[in-house]
């Protein structure tokens, strides 16, 4: 079976939610996730320092805060372009946990699009529409993609692979559609029946400035060091198909940079065209089987191509840049997340503990792929406080074999369908949902799902499994201190 288990969280509200996460019950000669640490850390500020910005990026940091929390439209207000499809109408709704920027959030805003206005259109954001079986109001914010086309039957066919997203929604329904009336969701349900379909969870974005700034001779002398290893842990890079050097973002580590991160999600998440990715994008099956969009459906602003662009006239520095790069930016200044205290069941564990944690967590093998730092950036072009730095990110940016647990089918670049980039642990400690498709809220869970056939992880697991329950304890204490 491909798709993963369904969150339903629905009977809860996100306080009583994220309380539960952050305190639950200890079971007797058990360890405990300590859950989703609620203090704030301080989490979304920008690295930039505000007397060491010769270039004036802190004008360009705060631009892109505000653009990535506008809400889209199709055709009417200041931020137009939404859709034919999408999967959200602003970036920060897929990214504010626990702050602007980072991941899935305890309520997730794509369960009300269908009965919720965005406040601009009258209407609901989806009107037409109707919530996908995997959208839950407490469950994760996701997006699906179909693993493999169908045969005429219905079912998958695995000689045929596909793997790009399925957009949840379209703009059928909504008051500024236009002509776009009659434009149908993918076939979920079909989908599911097939046992083919899968789900990402979006990625958090704090740090990135530091993991784009990283030169690729920095990444591959780390990987030489971390292939010296006794886990059986290997490892490799995904590369960029142009200039062949090492990508880096998202789950698989496809993207190159921030610009591209940026420019492909706004095509892919919200259908809006811009400098980088310029037409309108069909589903998979639209556009490899020969029918693409309907002609009723194209240029809805009825302003052309691309529907986000630079804007000129505009009197200050930072309004002149398209979306695009105004996220980028925000994304590229966001500070990593900082450290913080353990709580578990109300009372603060100590630092001797996290620290025990911490040690635990690089002899057993954990570290060997979630390195504590792949190495120091470069000298930075933009602001000082990206040049030279260490990046704390907990990850060696390779792609690893996972296994046929966590496996996804999906190829992107030369990642495979069971190989994922080592993900950034910084800021796990107030992270709700986990792996790549917010299957779980538990560390234990999540842990326990990097053991299967197939994964490079399956030694560690073990020595995991091996510990003292106290031992365990101090491991999953210093995961939440991150």
């Amino acid at each position: 079976m491909i798709r993963t288990a369904k969150l339903t969280l629905t009977s809860a509200s996100a306080l009583t939610f994220l309380a539960g996460m952050a305190f639950p019950q200890m079971a007797s000669a058990q360890a405990v996730d300590p859950g989703v640490q609620s203090a704030s850390r301080g989490t979304g500020a920008t690295i930039i320092s505000p007397t060491n910005d010769p270039n004036g990026f802190t004008a360009f940091f705060n631009d892109g805060l505000l653009r990535f929390q506008e809400v889209e439209t199709v055709s009417v207000g200041a931020n137009v372009g939404l859709g034919p499809r999408f999967n959200s109408n602003q970036c920060s709704s897929c990214h504010a946990q626990p702050a602007i920027g980072g991941t899935g959030a305890a309520v997730n805003p794509q369960f009300t699009f269908t009965t919720k206005s965005d406040g601009i259109v009258p209407g609901a954001i989806a009107a037409g529409n109707t919530i996908p079986f995997f959208i839950t109001e407490n469950g994760p914010t996701r997006e699906a993609r179909f693993p493999f086309f169908f045969n005429s039957n219905g079912s998958a066919n695995t000689s045929a692979p596909n793997g790009g997203v399925e957009d949840l929604f379209t703009v059928s329904g909504r008051s500024d559609a236009g002509t776009c009336t009659s434009l149908a969701q993918p076939s979920f349900e079909a989908a599911e029946e097939a046992n083919d379909i899968i789900f990402r969870i979006p990625t958090p974005t704090f740090g990135a400035g530091l993991i784009e700034n990283l030169d690729d001779s920095t990444l591959l002398n780390n990987q030489t060091t971390n292939l010296n290893n006794r886990f059986g842990i290997a490892g490799t890079f995904n590369h960029n198909g142009n200039d062949g050097t090492i990508s880096r973002f998202g789950w698989k580590a496809q993207n190159k940079s921030l610009h591209i991160f940026s420019g492909e999600a706004y095509n892919v998440e919200m259908g809006i065209t811009n400098l980088l990715f310029q037409n309108e994008r069909p589903l998979p099956g639209e556009d490899q089987q020969g029918t693409g969009l309907p002609s009723t459906c194209l240029n809805l602003t009825g302003t052309g191509y691309p529907e986000d662009a630079s804007n000129p006239t505009q009197t200050t520095n930072a309004a002149v840049l398209d979306d695009v790069s105004a996220f980028a930016n925000f994304m590229r200044f966001l500070a990593p997340p900082p450290t913080g205290g353990v709580e578990l069941n109300k009372t603060a564990v100590t630092a001797a503990t996290i620290a025990t944690g911490k040690s635990l967590f690089s002899s057993i093998g954990c570290a060997t792929c979630h390195n504590p730092t792949p190495g120091t950036t470069q000298v930075s072009n933009l602001v000082p406080a990206l040049s030279n730095a260490a990046v704390n990110a907990f990850s060696d940016i390779e792609i690893h074999d996972m296994g046929t647990t966590l496996a996804d089918n999906v190829s992107q670049g030369s990642a495979g369908g069971d190989q994922f980039r080592t993900a950034p642990l910084w800021g796990l400690g107030q992270r709700i949902f986990l792996l790549h498709d917010g299957r779980t809220t538990s560390l234990i869970t999540a842990i326990n799902a990097h053991a299967s056939n197939g994964s490079e992880a399956n030694n560690v697991v073990e020595n995991f499994d091996d510990l003292s329950t106290a031992q365990q304890q101090d491991l999953l204490n210093f995961l939440r201190s991150l």
